[in-house]
């Protein structure tokens, strides 16, 4: 049985690594680039390259940026009143896509798992109450997928801020329990959003 060369065996396995590509799609993707012209496979190892020395942490927000502050949290335009709280920078994307919320974000960087080692120290928790102090936004919604660690979190926030007088609130479960924000369609994420319930 014939072997594939050694390069296209080392490109299948770079990018199986990639989540949600499996040893088939890897194969397929390493013989489409190998019909690439040189200039676009160019392109697209500079593009990669340009998102990794490029792409910094929004300070303000936790979300991601191509400067110190995102252009969400710069824009005078948003909803300063509102603030949405997610787990991770790609939320933001599909909470945007929905066109439904005007308001500000939060990255949490993860969900409180004790199981996994992941508690509330090693989550952006602090600095989410220390916004809250400071802004004094009058809503807070949690954005948290529908999992056990995403109602754990939703939970642990909701205890922490509540005193502060801000009104908390979660997306509606218009979202399928068990399922991931990122796998949303923008009509279901907007009806969450719409639909969301004071915690």
């Amino acid at each position: 049985m014939a072997k594939p060369s050694a390069y296209i065996e080392k490109v299948t396995r770079e990018l199986s690594r990639l989540p949600g590509i499996g040893g088939k799609s890897a194969s397929r993707i390493a013989f489409y680039m190998l019909g690439m012209d040189r200039p676009a496979v160019e392109r697209l190892v500079n593009a990669i390259i340009e998102l990794k020395d490029n792409i910094t942490t929004c300070s303000v927000c936790g979300g991601i940026s191509d400067s110190g502050v995102c252009s969400i949290c710069s824009d005078p335009g948003r909803d300063g009143k509102v603030l949405c709280v997610v787990e991770g920078a790609r939320d933001i994307f599909t909470i945007e896509a929905s066109g439904e919320f005007r308001g500000l974000y939060h990255v949490l960087g993860g969900l409180i798992a004790p199981l996994d080692g992941i508690g509330p120290d090693e989550l952006n928790i602090q600095p989410l109450v220390n916004r809250c102090g400071s802004s004094k936004p009058e809503e807070v919604i949690l954005a948290l997928n529908p999992t056990i660690e995403g109602d754990a979190t939703t939970l642990y926030l909701a205890a922490l801020l509540s005193p502060l007088g801000i009104k908390v609130t979660r997306i509606a479960h218009g979202l399928p329990v068990g399922s991931d924000l990122e796998f949303a369609d923008s009509a279901t994420v907007a009806k969450s959003i719409e639909g969301r319930v004071r915690i």
